[in-house]
């Protein structure tokens, strides 16, 4: 295997960003939060509790709620409004991942089988239509316009950006700006959703609520970032993934983008035959890597990461210091250093 490029500047001598502040800091809502997803994804047809329940147990974070959560411990929201909002954030993402592992025909998620690879594609994504739709009356049954404007819009936005990814699929001739684009679109703007209803529903300030959509979009895209880095690390053992998964499905992402950019005729060539053409041999993850560390782009990748992240953390300079602001700058360098 080829050699991956060492990041760590120093950061290992000091304690590691960790998000159990943020698990404390919510953790009576997130249990109001999961019961509220259990029973939503009921239904007289079986096989929907069931495959959804299967995605839903294999695990995550909760990442994506806890924002809306947290969002509305920092405006100072004392009703119960973000739980089932929360809820809806969840059913959205979650049908996003089953859409995503038809799409990508993973086998595997979150290093068990994805539901595909139990129930099959039809099944997987009608029952992401389902909670997609499940979503909505959720949205509705919050009775804001303006909430039901934000997810909406979300949702209609990362439909495009999966459109978009597939536009520019296996070509490593995309530009930087083309691949930005597909990550908001698909991963930042529901970490922006997340965050902006936080201020909604406390019925804070214009400014406070786009200071909260630029924090989700600028983490959602750090997050994007470190993902890009991490399917060239091994640190994917861990999380239940092989090393180059990117590479071998042929998917474009930031570190080959600029290692096409950076490199020779006769590398741009190998680019297209692995990427475009699809031609890979036994060998050429290990090529692969090279190159990038030749360019350096793994270590640019996550700089670009941290650039993004540093303003995540600025946009929540308007708000007062307290517990719920510590734990979300801290959650913005957990999803940075999860590269170290």
């Amino acid at each position: 295997m080829g050699v991956v490029v060492d990041i760590n500047d120093g950061q290992s001598s000091e304690k590691a960003p960790s998000i159990d502040k943020l698990m404390k800091l919510v953790e009576n809502d997130i249990v109001k939060v999961n019961q509220h997803i259990i029973d939503n994804m009921q239904s007289p047809v079986a096989l929907i509790p069931q495959l959804a329940g299967h995605l839903i147990a294999a695990g995550g974070k909760r990442l994506r709620p806890m924002l809306t959560l947290a969002a509305a411990q920092l405006c100072g929201y004392t009703g119960s409004r973000h739980i089932g909002l929360a809820a809806c954030v969840e059913f959205i993402h979650t049908a996003t991942l089953l859409h995503d592992d038809v799409v990508d025909e993973s086998d595997l998620r979150r290093g068990q089988d994805s539901a595909r690879a139990i129930w099959g594609n039809e099944a997987s994504v009608l029952v992401g239509d389902f909670l997609f739709s499940r979503s909505f009356q959720l949205m509705t049954a919050d009775g804001s316009l303006p909430v039901l404007k934000i997810l909406s819009d979300a949702s209609a936005i990362i439909a495009e950006g999966e459109v978009l990814q597939l536009m520019t699929a296996h070509d490593p001739k995309a530009s930087e700006e083309d691949y930005l684009n597909v990550i908001k679109c698909k991963t930042a703007q529901l970490f922006a959703a997340a965050s902006q209803i936080g201020a909604v529903v406390s019925d804070r300030s214009k400014e406070e609520e786009k200071a909260l959509e630029n924090f989700g979009m600028n983490l959602g895209i750090a997050f994007q970032l470190i993902d890009d880095y991490l399917d060239y690390s091994a640190k994917q053992a861990d999380l239940g993934k092989a090393v180059g998964d990117d590479f071998r499905d042929c998917k474009v992402t930031l570190p080959i983008i600029l290692a096409w950019s950076r490199g020779s005729e006769e590398e741009r060539e190998f680019w297209l035959r692995t990427i475009e053409r699809e031609e890979q041999n036994d060998d050429d993850l290990e090529t692969a890597m090279e190159i990038m560390e030749k360019h350096n782009t793994l270590q640019d990748t996550v700089e670009r990461a941290r650039h993004y992240g540093s303003m995540a953390k600025d946009a929540l300079g308007i708000f007062p210091d307290n517990e719920a602001k510590a734990c979300l700058k801290e959650l913005v360098d957990f999803c940075i250093y999860r590269a170290y």
